[in-house]
């Protein structure tokens, strides 16, 4: 094998390898729901978010024919729904867990038919499905600055996940490199969000560091 084809496989390895890692967190949410018969501190709308941003991928590298980005989204959809599923069974106000699903699921569904139905040409569909994949992706990275900003003021860091920022960095990392190499700008502009604000929490656990008794929560934005 050539040495371009031992670094393409060895950075394909590694956006598998750092994302199922990060996916594989929420297992920790998965053991405390079952063994407290509850869902108390565990946070719904990011497995929901997830699920749906795998799906989209899974999409895209169906299109695309991306065997790496089949894998690790069709392994992050099944997660994601098994964590969704135990939630939803220890959940006792289900309905409001229901109403976001099917409204998620909805938008996502009617996007798909517009994808395959009304854009007839291949290349314009992939396109369009990767600036929709690109745009929730940037969402999901932002959409924790509000925690961020009461770390601030409240000057601890107990609401975040050390260990997750560290597996968002590198998942980050290696699918910005993995755009980079592939010359795709919808799978490697998405990605550099999360590498700023995983620099951010860092910063944010060195500034606010409270010792060495702190117990991180494995899933939480």
């Amino acid at each position: 094998m050539e040495a371009g084809g031992v670094a393409d496989s060895l950075l394909s390895g590694a956006c598998v390898l750092f994302t199922l890692i990060m996916y594989s967190t929420g297992l920790s949410d998965l053991r405390h729901m079952r063994m407290t018969r509850s869902v108390d501190s565990v946070q719904f709308l990011p497995f929901l978010t997830t699920d749906v941003n795998n799906l989209s991928w899974l999409s895209y590298g169906a299109l695309k024919g991306d065997g790496t980005l089949i894998f690790v989204n069709a392994t992050g959809a099944v997660l994601q729904t098994l964590y969704i599923s135990v939630y939803l069974h220890y959940c006792p106000r289900k309905r409001p867990m229901l109403l976001q699903t099917a409204t998620l699921l909805g938008v996502l569904v009617l996007g798909f038919g517009y994808f395959w139905l009304l854009v007839p040409s291949p290349e314009a569909r992939l396109q369009q499905l990767g600036l929709f994949c690109s745009t929730f992706t940037i969402s999901m990275y932002l959409s924790p600055l509000a925690d961020l900003a009461k770390v601030i003021q409240t000057k601890s860091t107990q609401r975040l996940s050390f260990s997750l920022t560290i597996a968002t960095l590198l998942t980050s990392a290696s699918w910005t490199l993995y755009g980079f190499q592939l010359r795709d700008p919808y799978i490697m502009v998405p990605n550099l969000p999360g590498i700023l604000t995983s620099f951010i929490r860092l910063w944010l656990f060195w500034k606010y560091s409270q010792g060495q008794d702190r117990n991180y929560p494995l899933l939480q934005t």
